[in-house]
């Protein structure tokens, strides 16, 4: 190294009598090898990992690897070139206060540069796991819980950055962590019903009882369609075009109906009286007969229709049918009704309604006192 010095300083013709200069001349030059060492290095390493990483991710089924090694190529090429630079300043005879200050800036830059690195590996790795889990109902972490996720590994590394950070500069760690538990502590007292809705968002993202564009009935009998699950509050969209936005905590702590799990097939019933005297095993024939006539009705499971009870004026009977969509529901019930009634008048299937017999008796005397 010294002979390596010793050439380039007399390329610059500088004498071995100047002594302050020589020596000013040797360490920036040591300096400056360390920064082109560290440059080169980068260079390298980037070389590589463009030439080798490539070839090796080739032979994985998956694309994560490439998407992860794409991201992280920059970062380890900033990573090198920081490094340098930092070890080239640590390696010139300056102040000391001054050392310090750079050589710390520098560090700091470091744990931000390899923060950065380890989020964005992190961030394709649940990506990928959403997006290889999406359709899948046990699925651990679900596509509205990513933003959520991403922030808990924001805040993560932004903490143990600090930490790492206020530790290099010999500052005591613990009493900010104690600090901290303090003041999280008196937030949680002053705001645990805003904490309550938000453990309940978490639950609600984690157990998964419904999904955005899920069609739910509440407890309540109100029927809508999922279209957000906040932190603090679902948004629910109802059939009539208004929207209920109901805390978390409410709703982990009902019973709901989700239309749309396991599938998006649902059961339709339509009730109906029929006159006393009519056959009944032709009504049922007829019933099913007709349901099999409207298009969006399944085969399979195919219509059932059954005699459920002797009514007042009527035998009461119940057509039981499928639908591929929850949503045509009330389309299907109107077609159906509507071919019903033609199909009854047709076979000279009566409908009845409530009647009531008065009978009045000739000669009777009301008398009063």
């Amino acid at each position: 190294m010294n002979r390596i010095i010793g050439f380039i300083l007399s390329l610059f013709e500088v004498r071995e009598g100047d002594g302050v200069l020589l020596f000013w001349a040797k360490e920036i030059l040591v300096a400056l090898l360390i920064l082109a060492l560290f440059w080169v290095l980068s260079n390298l390493v980037v070389m590589i990992l463009n030439k080798w990483g490539s070839r090796l991710t080739a032979f994985t089924s998956t694309d994560l690897d490439d998407r992860v090694l794409q991201r992280v190529i920059p970062y380890v090429s900033r990573l090198f070139t920081i490094l340098g630079v930092y070890l080239a300043i640590r390696s010139l005879p300056l102040n000391e206060k001054l050392i310090m200050i750079s050589s710390g800036i520098l560090y700091i830059i470091l744990v931000l540069i390899i923060c950065h690195l380890i989020y964005h590996v992190i961030d394709e790795l649940m990506k990928w796991y959403v997006a290889s889990q999406q359709d899948s109902a046990g699925a651990v972490m679900s596509r509205q819980m990513m933003p959520v996720a991403e922030k808990i590994v924001s805040l993560f590394l932004m903490g143990t950055a600090l930490m790492v950070v206020l530790k290099h500069f010999n500052y005591d760690i613990f009493s900010l962590v104690t600090a901290l538990g303090i003041g999280s502590l008196a937030i949680g007292l002053a705001a645990k019903d805003t904490l309550a809705h938000m453990i309940s968002g978490f639950t609600i993202m984690l157990d998964r009882p419904f999904r955005i564009g899920d069609r739910i009935q509440l407890v309540g009998g109100q029927i809508g369609d999922v279209v957000d699950i906040g932190l603090r509050s679902t948004k629910i969209k109802t059939l009539d075009n208004q929207l209920l936005i109901i805390p978390n905590s409410d709703l982990c702590n009902t019973m709901l109906t989700n239309q749309a799990f396991p599938d998006c097939r649902v059961k339709g019933s339509i009730k109906i009286g029929v006159a006393y005297g009519s056959d009944v095993e032709q009504v049922k024939a007829l019933l099913v007969a007709t349901a099999g006539e409207v298009e969006d009705v399944l085969v399979d499971p195919a219509p059932e229709a059954y005699f459920i009870n002797f009514g007042d004026s009527a035998l009461n009977m119940t057509l039981f049918f499928w639908i591929e969509e929850y949503s045509t529901l009330i389309a299907v019930t109107d077609a159906l009704n509507s071919l019903i009634i033609k199909r009854f008048s047709e076979h000279a299937v009566e409908i009845p309604f409530p009647t009531r017999t008065v009978k009045m008796h000739k000669g009777t005397e009301c008398h009063g006192q």
